[in-house]
């Protein structure tokens, strides 16, 4: 009985793979045979941006110059939330989880006003969009104006990595996922982080 019950969870989970796979080939050719050279250029200028958190890091330091010792304190959990998510996605997911190719090209090659680097490393999940997310969260919920702004730019760097091919959409959910709470992670954190550091050094003045 317990060897059917379990035949039957694998036999559930290989099919529920297999219909995330054809979602993810469909949604993928769909969007790489939709010509839109205009939208391209953009998506791969801020492809390219976010290319290693280069974007997330101008606006953290921008945040820190002008936004004061909220500003500071802002950017310091913002930036360590894309080095948390970064380990998570790029470390542990891509080095636990089965390798999984890079989206192919029905045409053999990616359409050229498409063509950004694409990292050799495992497709699975998408580091781009868990440093986005996460940075943006965490920004967002420090500085509020921040908010819209940031949600809807690591929204967009999330999608130009599906409309340039180097990820499938469920690459970029995950990595999605794992940028929330890799910030939520980091905001519930700091403060615990921040009063553990003021008493160890009221402890070190009174001596």
């Amino acid at each position: 009985m317990r060897t059917t019950e379990a035949g039957r969870r694998t036999t559930w989970m290989v099919e529920v793979r297999d219909q995330v796979v054809a979602l993810d080939e469909a949604i993928s050719t769909a969007v790489e045979l939709t010509e839109t050279p205009t939208l391209d250029r953009v998506l791969v200028r801020l492809s390219d941006a976010a290319n290693k958190s280069r974007l997330w890091f101008a606006t953290a330091a921008v945040v820190a110059l002008v936004g004061g010792p909220r500003g500071r304190r802002a950017a310091a959990e913002s930036v360590a939330s894309i080095g948390l998510a970064s380990a998570v996605s790029n470390l542990a997911l891509k080095g636990l989880a089965p390798r999984r190719p890079r989206p192919g090209s029905s045409g053999g090659d990616v359409v050229a006003s498409r063509r950004v680097r694409r990292p050799t490393s495992s497709s699975f999940p998408s580091g781009h969009a868990a440093s986005a997310i996460a940075f943006a969260s965490t920004m967002g919920e420090e500085v509020p104006v921040t908010w819209l702004p940031l949600h809807a730019a690591a929204s967009l760097v999330a999608y130009a990595r599906i409309h340039t091919g180097v990820h499938y959409p469920s690459d970029v959910v995950i990595g999605t996922i794992v940028g929330a709470l890799c910030g939520w992670t980091v905001r519930r954190a700091a403060p615990h982080l921040v009063a553990a550091a003021g008493s160890g050094a009221g402890r070190v003045a009174a001596r």
